[in-house]
């Protein structure tokens, strides 16, 4: 062997005569090639006046001096060009472009470029990456930067011309969006937020969100939630509240992150909306609601059903001080059923009060103590009940019909527990109030008077006679009142 296996530097043969010129060539080599830095990989001829020492890496093409000698490291040393044959591993670094190359066999390539050359190719399984500025575990990508450009890979570069921006959330209920700030404030945010609709909401302080636009991925029906524009239902809906909701979700799942925290809130969203004929659903999570439920504002193209838990009432509890527990005070029919309902101070468990609201009472109600009556209606108002409930709290009266309100109850069991008292009386009608009352069973008992009708009311009990409802005083009938 004559010279070394990965530098080529020439040995020092036994019996050599000048012995030197080998020597000296080895040590120019060495100094070629130990600590190899190139001005340049770009030029394909010698440059004109070489400095001593100074190295190219030859590029292909070349052509003079350097023919021949394409991917070789050139130096001019001594006057000369030396010219050496890469090994694959040499490293060099290239000054112009501040870069390190290695000779990967046929061509030099950007350190770890990895196949095929150019900048660096893979970085996996990286932590955290922060580009002018430092990323943490909540953003451990992040970037303090002015432009981002994002560019589709060509045909011509193996691509196929186009650019896709890919994000994916867990699950429906979760969020996937982007979100606008001012001085890191939410200001605006579109996406998917807590369902797989695409959503833009505005907020005018990082808390509290108006959403503006919504568009449903089922049948891509654009509302406008914030406007006079109304979102037309293509199927039966449900709205979910839960005492760990909150009333900036959407309400559509029955997630702590999904359902809404009041029933008023449901009831909001509810008649913003074009039930189209389709039925919605106000589904109450076991919990005590303190707010009370008034609805004010007339649905559109449909009824509501309010449910709680029909199989156990007393877990659903709607109370208020100083009000109605439920209020109904426009036109609509609502189906009410599996809550409890129960005031202080004033107000009634359940008042229906315009003439053309209905209140249709289902399975699984129960009457707490109330301020003033547990069922009042007035104006028009109509109340009906053909399923069995509870009563379990004192009142006023338990039935309250006054100026053409209606109550009508047929075929079932009332069960009363712990003899509530009924201070004004048990079944109560004034002024055109009309009570249709029958083929009712009684179980339990109740202290107060059994009944009043006065002022041209109606008490009907289907012949139920003047004990049929419960107490332990006599009801009576004045001024035009009928009790049949």
């Amino acid at each position: 062997m004559s010279a070394t296996s990965n530098l080529g530097l020439p040995y020092i043969d036994a019996g050599q005569a000048q012995k030197h010129v080998t020597h000296n060539e080895a040590l120019r080599s060495l100094d070629t090639l130990v600590q190899l830095a190139v001005l340049d990989r770009d030029l394909s001829e010698p440059p004109e006046s070489p400095a001593e020492g100074a190295r190219w890496i030859v590029k292909a093409g070349a052509s003079g001096a350097w023919s021949g000698h394409a991917g070789h490291v050139a130096a001019w040393q001594d006057g000369a060009w030396q010219f050496s044959v890469p090994v694959t591993g040499w490293v060099a670094y290239v000054a112009d472009e501040e870069i390190l190359v290695a000779w990967g066999g046929d061509s030099w390539n950007a350190v770890s470029a990895g196949e095929g050359g150019g900048d660096l190719s893979e970085l996996q399984e990286v932590a955290l990456l922060g580009i002018g500025t430092t990323a943490d575990e909540i953003n451990p990508l992040s970037a303090r930067i002015n432009n981002v450009l994002w560019a589709a890979k060509t045909v011509a570069e193996g691509g196929d011309g186009t650019l896709r921006y890919k994000m994916s959330k867990e699950s429906e209920e979760k969020t996937l969006s982007l979100l606008f700030q001012d001085n890191f404030v939410g200001c605006a945010e579109i996406g998917l937020t807590g369902d797989d609709d695409f959503h833009f909401k505005v907020s005018p302080d990082g808390t509290n969100w108006l959403e503006a636009i919504r568009i449903d991925r089922a049948n891509g029906k654009v509302a406008f939630p914030s406007t006079g524009v109304r979102e037309a239902l293509t199927a039966n809906r449900t709205y979910y509240v839960r005492t760990d909701g909150s009333d900036s979700n959407t309400g559509l799942a029955n997630t702590a992150g999904g359902a809404f925290l009041t029933p008023q809130k449901a009831w909001d969203a509810a008649v913003k909306l074009d039930l189209a004929g389709y039925s919605l659903t106000i589904q109450l999570g076991d919990g005590s609601y303190t707010g009370g439920l008034s609805m004010n504002i007339p649905p559109v193209g449909g009824n509501i059903s309010v449910v709680g838990n029909t199989s156990t009432p007393g877990n659903v509890v709607l109370s208020k001080t100083g009000g109605n527990a439920i209020g109904l005070m426009c036109v609509a029919v609502v189906n009410l059923s599996g809550v409890k309902v129960s005031t202080s101070t004033s107000g009634n468990g359940i008042y229906c009060g315009v003439a053309g609201a209905q209140i249709k009472l289902g399975a699984g109600m129960q009457f707490g103590a109330c301020a003033n009556n547990h069922i009042y209606a007035e104006n028009g108002g109509y109340v009906s009940c053909f399923s069995s409930y509870t009563i379990n709290g004192a009142a006023q009266c338990h039935l309250q019909a006054q100026r053409t309100g209606g109550i009508d109850m047929f075929g079932q069991t009332v069960t009363l527990s712990g003899t509530p008292a009924f201070s004004t009386g048990f079944a109560y009608a004034l002024a055109l109030g009309r009570l249709i009352i029958g083929s009712i069973t009684y179980s339990g008992g109740a202290t107060g008077v059994r009944y009043f009708s006065g002022t041209n009311s109606v008490i009907d009990t289907s012949g139920g006679g003047a004990s049929f409802f419960p107490g332990n005083a006599a009801g009576s009938a004045a001024s035009g009142g009928l009790y049949l």
